[in-house]
C-alpha cells in the first residue's frame, strides 16, 4: 500500500517492449535504497514489483491488463515518473490509501496558474466520476491530491508549490494522459449498499 507522497522523480532508462507486455528500467537512487527484487514501487501510481534493482536503477514488469489501464502503455526512454516505495508498517500515513491498482486514466485540459499555485483541470472517464467528491482524495500519477472542484466532465485540483516542483504534474501540458485511482473507500461503500443480485 502507497500514500501518494511521491518521493522522487525518476527516469525510465530503458523499455523492452514484447507482445503484450513491457519491462521498464527506471532510474530512482532514493527509492533503490534498501530495496530488493520483490519490493513494490508505485511508478506514476501504478504498483510494479521490483525484478531487478542495482546501480540507483530498477527493473519491473508491465503486464497486458496494466498496459491496457494505465498511461504506462505509451511510455519511451527519457520518461519522467513519481516514484514512490510501499508504506512500511510504521511509517506515517501522508496522503491517502492508495493501492497502485489504476482505474483508468484522464487528460489534462486546463492548467490556470495563480501567483505561488497553479489549479488543473483533468478530464475524467464517466464511469469513475461517480466516485469523486469535492474535497474528496484522488490519486492523480500516483500524488494524493484532494478535489478542489468538480467539474462536468471530471475534476480539478490545486496544486502548491511542492507539488509543482516535486511531482511530473508541475510540467504535465495540457493533452496529457494522467493516471487516476479513486478512493477505494468509495468502492468499498458502493459494493455494500448495491444489493446482492446486481453486483
Amino acid at each position: 500500500m502507497f500514500t501518494g507522497i511521491v518521493e522522487e522523480i525518476g527516469v525510465v532508462t530503458a523499455v523492452e517492449a514484447g507482445p503484450d507486455s513491457a519491462v521498464l528500467r527506471i532510474r530512482g537512487p532514493e527509492v533503490t535504497t534498501g530495496t530488493a527484487p520483490g519490493d513494490s514501487i508505485a511508478v506514476s501510481g501504478v504498483c510494479l514489483t521490483v525484478v531487478e534493482c542495482a546501480g540507483g536503477e530498477f527493473t519491473a514488469d508491465v503486464m497486458a491488463e496494466t498496459l491496457a489501464r494505465t498511461s504506462l502503455a505509451g511510455i519511451a526512454p527519457g520518461a519522467r515518473v513519481n516514484l514512490e516505495r510501499a508504506m512500511p508498517a510504521c511509517g506515517r500515513f501522508g496522503g491517502h490509501i492508495v493501492q497502485g491498482h489504476v482505474d483508468g486514466t484522464g487528460v489534462i485540459t486546463a492548467r490556470e496558474p495563480g501567483d505561488r499555485w497553479e489549479v488543473v483541470t483533468i478530464a475524467v472517464p464517466a464511469p469513475l466520476r461517480r466516485y469523486l467528491a469535492e474535497k474528496g482524495s484522488v490519486a492523480i500519477d500516483g500524488i494524493s491530491l484532494t478535489i478542489s472542484a468538480l467539474t462536468p466532465g471530471g475534476l480539478q485540483v490545486s496544486l502548491i508549490p511542492a507539488t509543482l516542483a516535486r511531482t511530473t504534474l508541475g510540467t504535465a501540458p495540457e493533452g496529457a494522459a494522467v493516471n487516476l485511482e479513486v478512493d477505494v473507500l468509495a468502492k468499498y461503500a458502493e459494493r455494500l449498499l448495491t444489493p446482492e443480485e446486481n453486483r
